[in-house]
């Protein structure tokens, strides 16, 4: 297993850890902002944290990692690469509702890890859950690299982050940057709010 102080150095020197005023897709505030697709960049980051990631699941038989587009499409592929199966991602059809697309498509019985490179509130991976289990597929956990709750979250199924970190945030009308008068917040994400 990876040791904390190993993934804090590589989100440090991917440049994953930002600071500053920022506003979540969740619509929250908060002081940090993890920019996990950074670990993307290069392979040296990713394969490390991924196959970390990939190790809580090796006996499980899994047949296929989903992620969510976009930022975990490229983490489905280089955790499914350390589990030896295929791997694919669903997206936002055009009513905004998460999808399978692209011929992608769970077979029923078929063993699932589902993986999100942050896990904050957990709504997009509740959202692939609901379309694994209505696919029939049986969902053998829930991955990421970064768990910004600090362990509080259940999907109901075992979940393993690289890193926990309870990261603060806040209402927009309880922010204490907005009241300290910061600038309006950024926001660095890839969806728009």
């Amino acid at each position: 297993m990876i040791s904390e102080e190993r993934v804090i150095e590589v989100l440090k020197e991917a440049g994953v850890l930002l600071e500053g005023h920022f506003k979540l897709t969740s619509g929250r505030h908060s002081n940090k902002y993890l920019q996990c697709a950074k670990v993307f960049r290069n392979t040296k980051y990713s394969e490390e944290l991924c196959a970390a990631l990939a190790e809580y699941y090796a006996d499980c038989g899994v047949e296929v990692v989903i992620g969510p587009a976009m930022g975990a499409v490229q983490m489905a592929y280089e955790v499914s690469r350390s589990l030896h199966c295929e791997n694919f991602f669903t997206e936002r059809d055009e009513a905004g509702k998460m999808a399978l697309r692209r011929g992608f498509e769970v077979k029923p019985g078929q063993k699932v890890l589902l993986v999100e490179d942050v896990v904050t509130t957990g709504g997009s991976v509740r959202e692939v859950i609901e379309l694994v289990k209505q696919a029939g597929g049986d969902i053998v956990g829930v991955g990421s690299i970064v768990d910004r709750t600090g362990g509080k979250i259940d999907f109901g199924v075992p979940f393993h982050a690289v890193i926990s970190m309870e990261v603060e945030s806040w209402e927009p009308d309880e922010c204490p940057l907005c009241k300290a008068g910061m600038p309006a917040p950024v926001k660095p994400g890839s969806r728009k709010i």
